[in-house]
């Protein structure tokens, strides 16, 4: 089957971010000190995306006489609210043994999926800890354990990230909460043992870059309107979980090695993990006709399938974060095998922060402070043949993404990042 190389990019994108935050020390007991802090995170995007409008041989059920075509969600340049965000945090304890948190997206444009009729509200975060629990890039005091349950991100994921896109890996793998327990084991000071039993995130589509695209909005079964958006050039990933449903967990295991200095500026951490569960038959999505896991992977109507076999949802990785003074990078590798899918992929991220000497200063705090810059490349390779007839081809590219970025601390909580990406796959099956 012939194979074209297309690029697209979005030649500016640049994102506003302002933290508003609160904290205080209340209720106050000889043996208990209870503390709380609210945060809240507005952010606004200035975004310029190209319009790559590609065909497909998958005819539309509605407009019998066209074929599907993919197309970018919301091309050209847009001003928009992009985030709204509340963060909840309550620590019982000085030592932070006892931690609750929350985190609510009240607006989430661009983790939105569909991008026009997805969850309007979203409670991306909300757990407890029992323990403490240490971050890459820290050594903790000497053995211990932590109990996570709730809603919480997955061990391996970047939670660190220097630019205000996703990579490919971030996007496919872990971008999207879970829900379960989640128990850590710190069994030296530098190795530890992660272990997680959570729900498992229904497999489904969207666009890796900022907007996940319309895919199964009531509008695209009219003839007259049509979807708000467009499709995107979608590829698989774990959504949002939807609901709560622990019938058949998925198990997760991550085994670590880090070491680092005393003052915390130079450390190294090597995290080897691996997930597996049964996928589910079909899993309702939010906004969208189309259901999730087998349903989704069999296509329209089960009648145009990828090419699976079984329901094992299998991933192994490898994670890799450096931090020397400023400087920082992240890189993760990961294999899957999607009932009979399989597909790689690995991400790297470099930034280093500049902390600048103090010229100008208002309200008691510096003006530009700081400034980042961050590179980031990632690819994503499927091994799996296309069907001959799909309205789905990009599941199947091997796509390539750079992002390109530089954030500048402006005052306090005000953060303006300015960022480059540029899209490139490898077109099959269309």
């Amino acid at each position: 089957m012939a194979e074209e190389k297309r690029a697209r990019k979005s030649p500016v994108a640049m994102a506003l971010m302002l933290v508003l935050a609160s904290g205080a020390t209340w209720g106050q007991e000889p043996a208990v000190e209870k503390r709380w802090r609210i945060a809240v995170e507005a952010k606004a995007h200035l975004r310029s995306s190209d319009d790559v409008v590609l065909g497909t041989r998958f005819a539309n059920p509605v407009k019998p006489q066209e074929n599907v075509r993919l197309r970018t969600v919301d091309p050209g340049d847009h001003l928009e609210a992009s985030a709204l965000t509340l963060f909840v945090d309550v620590a019982l304890d000085a030592a932070d043994r006892i931690h609750a948190h929350t985190r609510i997206d009240l607006i989430d444009r661009y983790d939105r999926n569909p991008t026009a009729t997805g969850d309007e509200l979203d409670v991306d975060e909300a757990w407890v800890r029992f323990g403490r629990e240490v971050e890459p890039g820290e050594l903790p005091e000497g053995r211990g354990v932590y109990l996570k349950i709730g809603k919480f991100p997955k061990f391996e994921r970047q939670d660190d990230r220097h630019l205000e896109s996703y990579g490919l890996l971030s996007t496919a793998f872990n971008r999207q909460e879970d829900v379960g327990l989640e128990l850590g084991v710190d069994l030296s000071r530098h190795l530890y043992l992660k272990l997680q039993a959570t729900q498992g995130n229904p497999v489904f589509f969207r666009d890796p870059t900022a907007l996940a695209g319309d895919n199964g909005t009531p509008e695209t079964l009219d003839p007259q309107r049509g979807p708000r958006h467009g499709s995107g050039l979608a590829i698989v990933y774990d959504a949002d979980v939807q609901g709560f449903d622990l019938d058949q967990p998925e198990l997760g295991a991550g085994l670590g090695l880090r070491f680092g200095d005393a003052a915390g500026n130079r450390a190294a951490d090597l995290l080897l993990w691996g997930y597996r569960r049964n996928l589910a038959e079909s899993v309702p999505i939010e906004g969208s006709f189309y259901g999730g896991d087998l349903d989704f992977l069999r296509g329209p109507f089960n009648r145009f399938p990828f090419p699976v076999s079984g329901d094992d949802k299998r991933e192994v990785g490898a994670n890799l974060w450096l931090y020397w003074g400023g400087f920082s990078f992240f890189g993760q590798y990961v294999d899957q095998d999607l009932a009979g899918l399989e597909r790689s992929g690995f991400e790297g991220e470099l930034a280093w922060r500049f902390e600048l000497p103090l010229l100008w200063a208002a309200g008691g705090k510096q003006l530009l402070s700081a400034i980042q810059p961050a590179v980031r490349f990632s690819r994503l390779d499927p091994d799996f043949p296309i069907p001959a007839v799909t309205p789905s081809p990009s599941f199947g590219w091997t796509w390539e993404k750079l992002d390109v970025g530089l954030r500048l601390t402006l005052w306090g909580g005000v953060d303006l990042t300015v960022e480059h990406a540029r899209n490139q796959f490898v077109v099959r099956g269309r």
